[in-house]
């Protein structure tokens, strides 16, 4: 792991500066890392994705205690000189790459590449990573939804995201992500983090977050996709009616018409707006609509 000395030094050599477009703010509190690396209580079978590895601080203790470690940098000086820094390491992928396509898709050479150690290594998939603003919600939802879905995460994110991550209904910062975590596993903050712990620091306070998937509750979601769909229809017009969100379906949620029905019997109110609406209002309103998918097909 790097102090705050040693990462200036490396991007001084390099003739880099830190880039605030990109959210780059490194975490320098040796001890800091070390509980974030404890917390995930990494085994040797687990396969570890690190979002904005920057030059490979956090990614030199992960590969002492993971099976592999696939970390990503989309600054290209920054992946050099963590690939150089760990030129003698066997079990790490450093990719310079953005890790997300587009919005709502992971950059498929990395799903690709997470899907090959699953192979390899077939026990669990851990997020874990200081992670850029611009890339965190968005990342953790699609680790959730899948085609890749990580076993659990342990992050650190600005106090904004971690808030949307624990949020509850009617409540200022509840979302797509608040309804996904708490449907699919158990969020817990870990430690609140004062700017000082970064270098340069941020004008804002962070915050380290786990989450941990749970089958059981993910069991209960008859298809994650519709349920997806579902949120982002309703989450995406949360300050109309649920009645009146309906006329902006897409896709297969367009070819349902008994909207009503669906509402009583799900035992929603179809006045509410849909951030009033909690996890399980969610997942009945999504099973139902599966339901009534497959009965029409």
């Amino acid at each position: 792991m790097q102090n705050k000395n040693q990462i200036k030094q490396l991007l001084a050599s390099i003739g880099a500066s830190p880039k605030k477009r990109l959210g780059q703010n490194f975490l320098i509190d040796l001890n800091l890392m070390r509980l974030l690396v404890d917390s995930a209580n990494i085994k040797k079978t687990d396969v570890v994705l690190e979002a904005g590895c920057g030059t490979g601080s956090l990614t030199e203790e992960i590969v002492e205690r993971a099976a592999l470690c696939i970390a990503v940098e989309f600054d290209r000086k920054l992946a050099e000189t963590a690939k150089r820094r760990l030129t003698k390491k066997e079990n790490v992928e450093i990719i310079n790459a953005d890790i997300l396509a587009k919005k709502n898709v992971i950059n498929p050479l990395i799903t690709d590449k997470i899907l090959a150690a699953r192979r390899r290594f077939p026990c669990r998939l851990l997020l874990v990573a200081n992670l850029p603003y611009g890339v965190a919600g968005p990342l953790m939802c699609n680790l959730i939804t899948g085609p890749v879905t990580a076993d659990a995460m342990f992050v650190t994110v600005q106090k904004e995201v971690a808030q949307r991550m624990t949020a509850s209904p009617s409540t200022e910062h509840y979302g797509s992500l608040s309804i996904l975590m708490n449907a699919t596993g158990r969020t817990k903050k870990i430690r609140l983090l004062k700017p000082t712990v970064f270098w340069p620091s941020p004008k804002v306070d962070s915050a380290m977050i786990s989450f941990l998937r749970d089958a059981d509750k993910v069991g209960r979601i008859k298809n994650m996709r519709i349920f997806n769909d579902c949120i982002n229809l309703f989450m995406q017009h949360r300050r109309k009616q649920l009645k009146g969100c309906v006329k902006f379906a897409k896709g297969e949620l367009a070819k349902i018409k008994n909207w009503p029905v669906i509402f009583e019997q799900a035992a929603v109110e179809p006045q509410k707006r849909p951030d009033q609406l909690s996890a399980d209002d969610y997942l009945a309103i999504a099973n139902l609509c599966c339901k009534l998918l497959k009965q029409n097909s």
